[in-house]
Formats: C-alpha cells, structure tokens, sequence
C-alpha cells in the first residue's frame, strides 16, 4: 500500500494549521497572553509533527519537535513573551512552511536554512529560560538544576507525580493495521494492556500526552471516527492486572495542560524516522476529512452548467405550464410547482460548492501588515469588515495579488507615521480597513486607509514630469487613475516597499482581466478609499424582469429599493441634459434606459414611465423602464466569453422562451448615460427627451 498516495491530504491539513498558528501568534496579547491561544499554537504544531512523523519527513519532523518544545516553555509561563520572541516564533512558522512546499515538490529542504532556525530557537531557549533544547529529542525539564530520576521511573520526560492512563479505542480496525498503531502508540506512553471488544480494540496507555494529542497523531493515520480516547477512573487506573501500585495517579487526565511536560510524545527519539514509510499504515484525513472528498474543479464546474441549463428548462417549462388552465391540469400546475422548489435548492446547494468566505482572502494581511509597519516605523490597525461573504473560489485566489498591492501602498504613502498623525490633530495609530459586501450585481471589495489622502497637484506634477498628457481641468476621478499609469511612482526614493511604479498598474491590469475595474475616493488630510469592482462571474441569481420597448432586461434584485411613477413636481431639470428625480427630499439621477440603450418603441415620456430606484457602488439611481414583468431565477451567463464586453451591461441570461436578456450593471449604465449626454450637448444635438412638462431648475447643493 503506497503511502504517498495521501500526501496531498497531510499538505493542505498541514498548511491550514500553519494558517491557524500564523493567526493566532498575530492575535497573542504579549501583556496578558490567552492559554487557549497558547495551547492552539502548541497543538498545532504538534499535529504537523505527528503527520510528518508519520510520512517520514524528518527534517519537518524534527523541526516542529524542537518549536513544540519551546511553544511548551511559553504555555506554561517560563518563557515570557514579547515582539521579537513572537519574531521568532513567526519565522519558524515560515521555515516550517518553506519545508513542507519542499516536500510537496518532491524535493529535500534547505539544510542551510534549517540549522540556522534550530539554532535561534536553541540559542532562544538558552538565552531566556537557561536550558539546552535539542531537535528530535525530548525537552529537558524545566528546572533549575537536574535532580536524579526516582529509581521507579524508567523514562527521561519528567511526568510529575505520575503520567496520565487512558483508554485508546481503536475502531474498525484490521487486525495488520492494529499491529502498526499499537506500535506508534507506544511511542506516546506505556502500553500496560490490549484487549479486543467487539469491533473495538482497548488500548491501556499510560502517558503524559492529552487525549487530544493523542487524537491528533493518530487521525494522521486513521480516519477520525476509527479513534477514541478517554481517561479512566482512578480505580481503573489502580487496577492489579494493568498498573503497579507505584504508578497510581492523583490527577485525573481531562486536564493536562497545566503539568504537561516539554514533549507530549508524538516525536519519537532521533534514529525512529528511520522507519520506512511504506511500514506505516495507510494514511487517511486527520479529522473531519471523513466526512468530505476531494473533487477537480471541472468536475464542478460541470455540474454547475448543468443545473444552469436545468434552470433555464425548468423556467421554460413553468412558462408553458402558466399558460394551462389551473383545474384542468392540477396535477401538471402542482408538479411544476415542486420541480421549481426542488430546481432552487440543488442551484443554492450546488452554487456552494464553489463558495468560500472573504476571510480566506483577509487572512493574509495581519501578518503583512505586521511586518510592514515594524519596516516602516508606523502604528497601524488593520480592520476587517465582510469576512463571511462568499466569493467564488478562483475568484477569492485571483484578488490576494491584487490586494497586496493596496494594502502595501496604502501603508507606504496614505498612512503617516505616528508623529505626522499626531500633529495633524489624529490618533497616532492609524486604521487601514478590508472590506468586501454584495451590492447588487456587483462584488466590491475596498481597501480604506486614514491617512494623508492624495495630493492631486502633486500627481499632476508627477504626471508632467513622467511625459503623460494632463492638464488642470481634469476630474478628482481623472486625476486619481493617473496612480495606475505604468511606471507612475510618488515615491521619493525607492525601497524594497514601494517606488518602482509597478505595484498599481499590475493591481489595474489584474482586475481588468477579471473584467472588472478600479475607482479611488480621496479627501486630502482625511484618507483615500480604493474600491475594486468586480461583475458577476458564474452565478445564478434573483432578478427583476423589466421591459423596454420590446426589450426584456434583468436587474439584480439585490439593488432594487422599489418602484414608482414620477410626477411632474418629482421631476428637475440640470445643465447639460441631466435630470433629476426627488424622493424624499433626495435628489436622484434619473437613467432612461431606452437613451442609453438606443431601444427603439419605447416610452420616452418620463412621467409616463416607472422609476425603479436601484443602488449601485454606493449610490442610488432612478431608472426609467416601460414596464415590470416580475421577480424570476435567472442564470448568469458571462458575456464576454461568449461575446464581448458590452458597456452597461455586467451578464447576460437565457429566459424561458429562449431569447437572451442582458443583466444591467447599475454604475455602469450611469457612466454611459452621461457619456450620451454630454456628447448630444457638444453637438448641440436635441436631448430626444420629450418630457411633457418643463422640469424645474434646482440649484447645485
């Protein structure tokens, strides 16, 4: 049986722990550090011991052994925290990421880099709490001085009193592979008895290991519900057949943590990962992996197209079944209804497959920022809003680089040092915030610093001196794009940060490829907001159906806020065609969808036609339609793929009938309706508005 056959399962467990330990050493308080968070760094780097334990790769083995070592020193008080031992810590955690990548590539790790981590953390251990920790062995006690062994304890891990007895059971388990992990377990402790139960097998084990290293070595090896482990009784423990009365215990197993000694086993002596692998039994998921299984992505895209057209069938179907007469063909009209049902489950179900929270994305920049603002010589706290929306996994791996670049910039040129914020009347510690929200047909993801802003005379300056045609009558917006031209730097000297003129222009391109785009909001002295807009991918959503003319269009019904029919005294005439609509003492821009869209036979009288207030990016939007047909499910087919991009419009779907309906991007249309309009104003062209009343005039606010 090859055990390589389940290498990838121990990589991505492997790297999720680090991911864990990388988050929880960011979030230690160094005052007044949290045991929990202790421990969770300890188990974590234990588990990835005993897998590499398991698999024979030593060196990570001995790695994780050595900083389990230290990490225990730290959990139980003698070993201080503070930034430059957390330092350490997080570098070890980068070394033991560096060596598990070598040994997913097939490759050994770097010799060089490994002595060198094992010697801060010895020199560490030296330096702080006076002890000699060496790699792949267990821990010297945390004394003093060593004091002689007593003569009944005949292994070197110091277990206070006594070690911890527990019961092991071993569940559907083979009689060959029971073999193997009664070996392993006697690694962890004293096997004092076996006996087998049915489909259970009993394992005595006395140990100074918790239950939940246990656990955790061992669904390395089996699958999680083949394992459990509890602590016996105390007069289980004291049992003739299993323990010497020199061995009773006085502390009962359930909680270790606040005598546990430097190993809690799993690591065996240096000559054991001499074992080959291909002695071990087969390796399965650590815990929880039982319960899922690995699929390709095209597996799943495939069946996500499939019940995309099984939508659109069943949108047909429901469209021919409307026509039938209700009683006549109850039966149809009531079977219909349960398939609708049934459709829109397996779409919620099977769209989730692909699905996964922002959080997997803002997880990356704790640790970035960390470092970043120690190079730097800046206070910052790093906010994150959103973290539980979903995105679409490529999409989710495609924005980190695009991210990094932001919250790189953001920390280089918008947040001042604390000396600057200070005298300019703000905190010392700056706020840089992460954000990501549904908002309509659209995803946003925003990058908000605090800091200086942008300075638009010094960019236009920049911009003349790098040979880009500017001139001063450009927009705020205009001017704030000119950070994404290629080569374009504010920088005065360039760093190992920032400065090459690079980083922007690559965040650009980036999200252009993912057809979206990039807006920045900026107020001198008060920060700069970086949004990053990105359309709808693969998806099915609820829509509205709306008519112009003999046109069907799809508003996401996430944007729409309602519905109304203006009226004369709703309605305001602006310079240069604009026109607005008030709501509630709001003042609208009114979007006639048949202008923008050159639908011919449509209602081109504003009081004649519905507005459908609708939000996009922030803002809300009056959007003039003939009709409103209704709320319907409809799949999202990406337009460019199968076509090009198409100003104003984000998708495009496939209705009942058959015909294609484009689905509306909100801010878009607006761009483009004022695009129109300042052309027709140019050329002193009539508007094509054939408004029947005059629109009052209101003045700029």
């Amino acid at each position: 049986m090859d055990i390589t056959d389940f290498y990838d399962t121990f990589f991505e467990e492997a790297e999720e722990l680090l991911g864990d330990m990388e988050r929880h050493l960011l979030e230690l308080d160094l005052d007044d550090p949290d045991a929990e968070q202790l421990n969770a760094i300890f188990r974590a780097a234990h588990s990835i011991k005993g897998g590499a334990g398991t698999f024979g790769f030593d060196v990570l083995q001995h790695t994780t052994h050595l900083f389990e070592n230290i990490l225990d020193y730290t959990r139980r008080g003698e070993l201080a925290l503070r930034r430059d031992i957390v330092d350490t810590f997080l570098e070890t955690k980068d070394m033991l990421h560096d060596q598990l990548d070598a040994y997913r590539n097939g490759d050994q790790p770097d010799a060089e880099a490994y002595a060198r981590i094992c010697q801060t953390l010895q020199q560490m251990a030296r330096e702080e709490i006076g002890v000699e920790v060496d790699e792949g062995a267990p821990a010297p006690a945390a004394q003093p001085e060593p004091t002689p062994a007593p003569a009944a304890e005949s292994t070197p891990e110091p277990v206070g009193e006594s070690g911890d007895h527990l019961e092991v059971a071993l569940i559907k388990v083979d009689h060959k592979n029971r073999e193997l992990l009664v070996e392993e377990l006697g690694q962890l402790g004293e096997v004092l008895s076996q006996r087998s139960d049915g489909e259970r097998y009993l394992v005595t084990l006395d140990t100074s290991a918790s239950a939940d290293d246990i656990e955790a070595v061992m669904c390395f090896i089996i699958d999680a519900d083949q394992v459990e482990v509890r602590s016996l009784p105390a007069q289980q423990q004291a049992a003739p057949e299993t323990l010497p009365a020199a061995a009773e215990s006085t502390e009962p197993a359930a909680s270790p943590a606040a005598d546990e000694p430097s190993v809690p086993a799993a690591a065996a002596p240096k000559d054991a990962p001499a074992k080959a692998p291909s002695s071990k039994p087969k390796a399965k998921a650590a815990a929880g992996e039982s319960t899922s299984i690995r699929v390709p992505v095209d597996k799943v895209d495939q069946i996500i197209n499939l019940v995309g057209e099984l939508i659109i069938t069943q949108s047909m179907l429901d469209q021919t079944a409307s026509e039938l007469d209700g009683v006549a063909h109850g039966a149809m009209v009531n079977g219909m209804n349960l398939l609708q049902r049934n459709a829109r489950d397996l779409q919620e179900a099977v769209m989730s497959i692909r699905m996964v929270p922002m959080d997997y994305v803002f997880s990356r920049f704790p640790r970035l920022v960390r470092d970043l603002t120690a190079k730097l010589d800046k206070d910052v706290e790093l906010v994150t809003e959103g973290k539980s929306t979903e995105l679409d996994k490529s999409l989710t791996e495609r924005i980190i680089d695009p991210l990094t670049h932001l919250v790189r910039n953001s920390l280089d040129h918008g947040i001042e040092t604390p000396d600057k914020r200070e005298a300019a009347g703000k905190p010392r510690t700056g706020r840089l915030t992460l954000s990501a929200q549904h908002q309509g047909g659209n995803i946003l993801i925003e990058v908000i610093d605090d800091g200086a802003g942008l300075n638009r005379e010094k960019l236009l300056t920049k911009a003349r001196d790098n040979g880009l045609s500017v001139s001063d009558s450009m927009s705020d917006d205009e001017v704030w794009q000119l950070i994404f031209a290629p080569g374009f730097s504010t920088a005065q000297e360039v760093s190992d940060v920032s400065g090459r003129g690079v980083g922007m222009d690559v965040v650009k391109r980036n999200i252009q490829g993912m057809g979206g785009h990039v807006e920045i909001l900026s107020r001198p002295g008060e920060g700069t907001t970086t949004r990053i807009v990105l359309p709808l991918t693969l998806a099915i959503l609820d829509g509205m159906s709306i008519k112009v003319g003999n046109e069907i269009f799809i508003l996401p019904l996430g944007a729409v806020l309602e519905s109304l029919q203006p009226t004369e005294e709703e309605l305001y005439a602006m310079a240069g065609d604009d026109v607005l609509l008030k709501v509630r003492d709001e003042y609208l821009p009114v979007i006639a969808v048949h202008e923008v869209f050159d639908v011919e036979n449509a209602c081109t009288k504003y009081t004649d036609s519905i507005a459908v207030i609708v939000q996009g990016e922030g803002r809300r939007y009056a959007l003039l339609v003939d009709d409103l047909i209704g709320q319907q499910q409809v799949v999202v087919k990406n337009l460019e793929t199968n076509y090009r991009k198409v100003s104003g419009v984000s998708a495009a779907t496939i209705l009942g009938d058959g015909s294609v309906a484009l689905i509306l991007d909100i801010a878009d249309m607006h761009r483009l309706s004022r695009i129109k309009k300042e052309a027709r104003h140019a050329s002193r062209l009539p508007s094509g508005v054939n408004a029947p009343v005059p629109f009052k005039e209101v003045e700029p606010s």
